[in-house]
């Protein structure tokens, strides 16, 4: 069955790819943009196969609106939302500046819950054959390293919207799906954004800056295939394929083996810790 979706940075990376499988499997795509002149190759290449088009930037809060009017004049609605666009800022934390920090969460957070709420009445209309919303977030938000505190926190606090959204927007067969994607060749990395502050002194040589070397030379070396990435999504989203089993069962999708070892990690130090403070917890109720 054909679809209608909405994925907001289609210019590159997951976006443009999902795009692209969406259109070959005979769905219908609106795609997002922050400049259709900047990204020209990419809106080519999705215009081409029947896409349709949109310029916005999810942190201009009084454009979200008209953008939504839009998409849904092109088709009458959209099925299934995908909440893609974002970036990452790196460095420590203390070195963040507060209009750095409000970026970040503007884009990765504040965007995504707006068009949450400017496209659930028309999720809502159209949900009798099942519409769905499609948060991409990271592994980061479950086992965040050093200098990625802020988009940790950013991918995080999507997770906890899409946790309570998904108990909220059941019973309207609308369903959410969390995508945790670990490190995939993509042009992620080439696009963070460092603090413009220098990393200050007492972090030089310690967690923060050798993180930061990773990430650096890792550009182009990452394992994961954006390709099978995005197959996944789709066949989750669709209920076809390989992955389709999971359509409805699940609330998270981990992509690739650095993320299900990351998740694993985390699982066993929450596990630790709840071990550890178990007695302390039970015992503070009145006596």
């Amino acid at each position: 069955m054909s679809q209608i979706w909405f994925i907001t940075g289609a210019s590159s990376g997951f976006g443009l790819d999902l795009a692209l499988l969406a259109l070959d499997a005979g769905h219908k795509v609106i795609g997002t943009v922050r400049s259709t002149s900047k990204a020209s190759d990419a809106v080519s290449a999705i215009k081409s196969k029947g896409a349709e088009v949109v310029e916005l930037d999810v942190t201009k809060a009084d454009t979200i609106a008209d953008v939504v009017e839009k998409a849904n004049a092109f088709y009458g609605g959209i099925d299934i939302l995908v909440n893609n666009a974002g970036y990452s800022l790196l460095g420590a934390v203390e070195d963040m500046k507060d209009e750095e920090a409000q970026l970040q969460m503007e884009t990765n957070f504040f965007g995504p819950l707006r068009l949450i709420r400017g496209f659930l009445p028309t999720l809502r209309s159209r949900s009798s054959t099942g519409t769905t919303i499609v948060n991409v977030s990271s592994i980061a938000a479950q086992s965040p390293y050093p200098s990625c505190g802020l988009y940790s926190a950013s991918k995080y606090a999507l997770e906890g919207l899409s946790e309570a959204l998904a108990q909220e927007i059941a019973p309207f067969n609308i369903t959410t799906l969390i995508v945790e994607p670990g490190a995939f060749r993509t042009n992620f990395l080439s696009a963070v954004q460092k603090t413009e502050t220098p990393l200050s002194e007492p972090y030089r040589g310690g967690p923060v800056e050798h993180l930061l070397g990773m990430f650096d030379s890792a550009q182009g070396k990452q394992r994961g295939d954006p390709g099978k990435a995005v197959k996944r999504v789709f066949e989750v989203v669709t209920g076809t394929g390989e992955a389709g089993g999971l359509k409805g069962k699940v609330l998270r999708l981990p992509l690739g083996p650095d993320c299900v070892g990351r998740i694993e990690g985390a699982m066993k130090k929450l596990q630790s810790d709840w071990d550890e403070t178990r007695e302390v917890a039970m015992g503070t109720d009145f006596d």
